[in-house]
């Protein structure tokens, strides 16, 4: 089933990880911050990974020495374990992706990244997606969901056809995709999955806006998100090809 991407996605920015600042005591993808972004009207966007007891968590990385005080990766521990570890910065746990639909309850839109569970966007997935499919049943909000890795948007189009989905797109540099093979970057620069995964949208580096294929898919009717700007001159400049940011640092 093709879907649109709903016009709340293009009509207001998109606060990157929500509207996180560790000097106010909001941590990245935390209900903080995401009611911070609810309060200046602005959109979402969040990250899932998969706890070991198959619950979606709100959180970015793989392993949690970053954001938190523990150590391993976050699919080693259950979804109760996570919600118990303080993120850095703020006062309260990694929240669950079924938390965070109740909190922003449809007033503002909410763009999910789901991250990649092969390793090497490659197509060993399908435990994360179909938590995600479950969990948005019945979400009324205007929501979508993205992901670098096709087959996961793939999955997504066969596991809830009615949610609006896109692909998470950049140039693909090797060193910044460690462990995936040369080839397979090389591919995915060429963005030669929209049409088969069902996508409606892109989210693309907006470093990367310029490129031609870019440009055929716009063209095309596709809408085209952008990440992550962080100054006004950096959104000036998107915004000459983008339909929308998605932001952090200042305010959009």
């Amino acid at each position: 089933m093709m879907t649109t991407l709903p016009a709340a996605f293009l009509d207001r920015p998109i606060a990157h990880r929500a509207l996180h600042d560790l000097a106010a005591g909001r941590p990245e993808n935390s209900r903080a911050a995401i009611a911070a972004a609810i309060e200046a009207g602005y959109g979402i966007e969040i990250d899932l990974q998969l706890s070991s007891d198959g619950v979606p968590m709100v959180f970015h990385d793989e392993r949690l020495e970053r954001l938190t005080d523990a150590r391993g990766l976050l699919g080693a521990r259950d979804a109760a374990e996570l919600s118990a570890l303080r993120l850095k910065g703020g006062d309260e746990g990694i929240p669950t992706l079924a938390e965070v639909l109740a909190l922003v309850a449809g007033r503002v839109p909410l763009l999910i990244e789901i991250k990649d569970q092969d390793g090497a966007l490659g197509a060993d997935v399908g435990p994360l997606e179909k938590s995600v499919a479950e969990v948005l049943q019945g979400y009324a909000g205007p929501v979508a969901v993205m992901s670098f890795n096709p087959h996961s948007v793939a999955r997504m189009a066969r596991l809830a056809p009615r949610v609006p989905r896109g692909l998470t797109t950049e140039a693909f540099a090797a060193e910044d995709w460690p462990g995936v093979p040369g080839s397979r970057l090389e591919e995915l620069r060429a963005i030669p999955d929209y049409a088969r995964s069902g996508a409606c949208f892109i989210s693309h580096s907006w470093r990367d806006l310029a490129t031609a294929r870019v440009a055929e898919l716009k063209a095309e009717g596709a809408a085209i998100l952008c990440w992550t700007i962080r100054t006004p001159e950096q959104e000036a400049e998107a915004r000459a090809v983008a339909h929308n940011v998605t932001f952090e640092h200042y305010l959009a």
